[in-house]
């Protein structure tokens, strides 16, 4: 078995200067103090080789010492009570940066979301013990040597994710902790121990104690690992899938046209898709996305009396975003969300497209001045990356994106050369057809756009030629239907 002792902090203290000197000052003051939790856990992955982020962007320090014991030893130092109560203070180093330093403690009276009582107490191993996982209870020295008192490196080394002691009463301390052992398999690419896959499996419904914040929380930091797909097959198996995500779990069963989806029903494609979508997806509304891209086939088959699953986008569209309300989701994610969910099928048409209508398509409304596809047309990009999961979990595979991918380089190249729909609304925009006649309403904002498309497809090129071709509009007795006005 690989010996894993000590961790880099040569690694750690280049990211995070003063947490060496926290430490030094404490130890020098009397105290114990310590590195814990994720810093010390993936330290040792990083020496396994493994997919991780080392160091992390934060750093825990636990001490002996109480919290009037840490503001004396730091008294030269800005220090912000964030959780004193709780024995949780933040220090502002010399560089800004805060540093949380939290008095060793063990907890009490849960009622399954949070500790009714605290007490801080001056052991390590009590505060180790009250923890939830053997790999996160790993403490290290300040010079990296690792303190292990629970059996967390041999579980690390292993792929075991265990619980510290009975897992039916550290899940009854916190219900979250049984999602976060999902998490925790899928960041060390492991495997549940049977006693605490068996404790989830027969508390699972006690997760909808949790807050939906919570939850929604915890679903994206699951979806941030690079084994999201692993990771709900793990929420289904153990029953948490249904309280959490029931829309997705709905998908069990139901059938698809083995013509395209060889692969299995809704839910099978669904896991397939998000697998493939954890090979370069990072951003986890992206890759929320993938997971939800589906949800609304169940009910479109029905309204459509088992014919066909025409209309899921829309349905299922309406149901993301009532899912990102649900999960807490901020008003910008929620609308990232619905648009991808909405959109993920009409992508698919965007070689048939005018080059118009491509060009509002692809940057939606606004043209960001950036190098790269995915800062300059961001939603696109996304969509892309929806499509190239979803495809590749399909019979179609590469078939279904390349040419979408083909079709968006030449549109980008159009776009350098007639410089975008920014350029067409600066050549003439409402208040230049108010002028002309036109009244504000649903009739302007049609003729507007069709100047704009003649604009973006290259056929219109100055003021004067916009403002004739938008009379000729108005004069006509009736303007061609835009079935897409109004979506972009």
């Amino acid at each position: 078995m690989t010996e894993l002792k000590r961790i880099s902090t040569n690694v750690v203290y280049d990211a995070h200067p003063f947490a060496r000197e926290i430490l030094t000052r404490l130890h020098n003051a009397g105290f114990e103090a310590v590195l814990i939790g994720g810093v010390v856990r993936d330290g040792l992955q990083a020496q396994l080789k493994r997919d991780v982020v080392f160091p992390p962007e934060d750093v825990d320090i636990a001490t002996a010492a109480l919290p009037q014991e840490i503001r004396r030893t730091f008294r030269d130092r800005t220090i912000i009570g964030v959780g004193e109560e709780f024995g949780v203070l933040l220090i502002v180093a010399p560089d800004g940066k805060t540093y949380e330093v939290a008095s060793f403690r063990v907890e009490s009276e849960y009622d399954g979301r949070w500790p009714g009582r605290v007490d801080l107490v001056r052991d390590l191993e009590s505060d180790v013990r009250r923890r939830d996982l053997t790999i996160n209870g790993l403490a290290a020295t300040v010079d990296g040597e690792v303190i292990d008192l629970v059996g967390g490196t041999n579980d690390l080394v292993a792929g075991r994710v265990v619980t510290i002691g009975d897992p039916t009463v550290r899940f009854s301390e916190d219900y979250l902790r049984m999602m976060r052992v999902v998490r925790f398999a899928c960041r060390i690419d492991g495997e549940i121990a049977e006693a605490a896959a068996q404790a989830v499996r027969d508390h699972a419904d006690e997760i909808q104690k949790i807050s939906s914040e919570r939850i929604g929380d915890e679903m994206l930091c699951i979806l941030e690992t690079p084994r999201a797909g692993y990771g709900l097959e793990l929420l289904d198996s153990l029953g948490l899938l249904p309280h959490i995500l029931p829309e997705l779990s709905n998908c069990h069963g139901v059938p698809q046209p083995e013509e395209y989806h060889p692969e299995g029903d809704v839910f099978v494609h669904t896991t397939e898709a998000v697998r493939v979508a954890d090979g370069f997806i990072l951003d986890p509304i992206v890759k929320l996305a993938v997971v939800l891209h589906d949800i609304g086939k169940p009910v479109a088959l029905e309204r459509n009396d088992g014919r066909n699953m025409g209309g899921h986008c829309a349905i299922g569209a309406r149901m993301a975003k009532d899912i990102g309300r649900r999960l807490r989701l901020n008003n910008q994610q929620n609308q990232r969300l619905n648009f991808l969910v909405r959109h993920h099928m009409r992508i698919a048409d965007f070689p048939k497209m005018g080059r118009g209508k491509q060009i509002r398509f692809l940057s939606d409304g606004e043209v960001q001045q950036a190098l790269t596809l995915s800062s300059r047309y961001a939603l696109f990009y996304d969509l892309l990356q929806v499509l190239v999961a979803d495809c590749e979990a399909t019979a179609h595979r590469s078939t279904g994106w390349v040419p979408i991918l083909q079709e968006t380089i030449q549109v980008m190249d159009h776009i350098e050369r007639v410089c975008g729909l920014q350029r067409a609304r600066g050549i003439i925009d409402g208040h230049d057809l108010t002028k002309i006649g036109l009244s504000p309403g649903p009739r302007l904002g049609q003729i507007l756009n069709t100047v704009h498309d003649r604009i973006l497809a290259g056929h219109i090129a100055t003021r004067e030629e916009a403002l004739a071709f938008a009379q000729s509009l108005i004069d006509e007795e009736a303007l061609p239907p835009d079935e897409n006005y109004g979506q972009y």
